[in-house]
């Protein structure tokens, strides 16, 4: 049983869903996920409606609703993990696109491979064979070299970024995921990188800002329910 005073059950998975329908599709991290009725299953559980979304999209929604995009009308969640996600918010409303693909900025083409590759926690370990985690404690120490790897990490963030700017011209980007504690340490060149942007007005006033949420995500799973009234 569920509690009386529950409405709706909001879910956020890492890979590409039909919205309407709730079924997720593909999951990169879970190879047996490939065609998941998942909104079925829960519906059919706890009797209530149930609202599944890219994980990415739910990170921006909880930021749209509860954190630093709050009353903004366009922004983009920028999620920079272990990949590389983005959630768009388009005159107050997600926009998820017409396969839930909308956002999957880490699958361009970049230098020899995505930008996924580059623009993630795995960065250090793709390119150099690092562990991140030594790298982030590393730099906290003022490690020379773990500080270089960092600005190197905010050309390639920056790069991103500029993609993300000729794709939906938004007003606020919110950064997010596990790299963005590490802000400190590569937004130089992150920003160094952004104001070769093709149009100088667009990158002076971009503004971008790091999640002071600890729950994103979670909180806009459930403010899926708010975004479909």
């Amino acid at each position: 049983m569920i509690d009386d005073s529950i409405k709706a059950i909001g879910i956020g998975v890492p890979s590409v869903v039909d919205v309407d329908e709730g079924i997720v599709y593909d999951v990169q991290y879970i190879p047996s996920w490939v065609e998941v009725p998942l909104k079925k299953y829960m519906e059919d559980r706890y009797h209530i409606p149930v609202f599944v979304n890219n994980d990415a999209n739910c990170f921006a929604v909880g930021e749209y609703h509860f954190g630093k995009g709050n009353g903004i009308d366009s922004m983009i969640g920028l999620t920079l993990g272990t990949g590389l996600g983005a959630g768009v918010i388009i005159n107050q409303k997600l926009y998820a696109g017409h396969n839930c693909g909308a956002g999957e900025f880490g699958f361009f083409n970049y230098l020899d491979n995505i930008l996924e590759f580059y623009c993630s926690g795995s960065f250090f370990q793709n390119v150099y064979g690092l562990d991140g985690v030594q790298v982030f404690e590393d730099a906290k120490k003022g490690d020379a070299k773990a500080l270089a790897l960092y600005q190197e990490l905010g050309t390639h963030i920056g790069y991103a970024i500029k993609m993300v700017m000729y794709s939906y011209d938004p007003s606020l980007i919110v950064l997010g995921g596990s790299v963005s504690h590490a802000y400190d340490f590569f937004q130089a060149n992150m920003w160094k990188e952004i104001k070769t942007f093709a149009y100088t007005k667009s990158a002076e006033r971009i503004r971008i800002e790091v999640s002071a949420l600890k729950n994103s995500g979670i909180l806009g799973a459930a403010a899926l329910y708010y975004d479909a009234q």
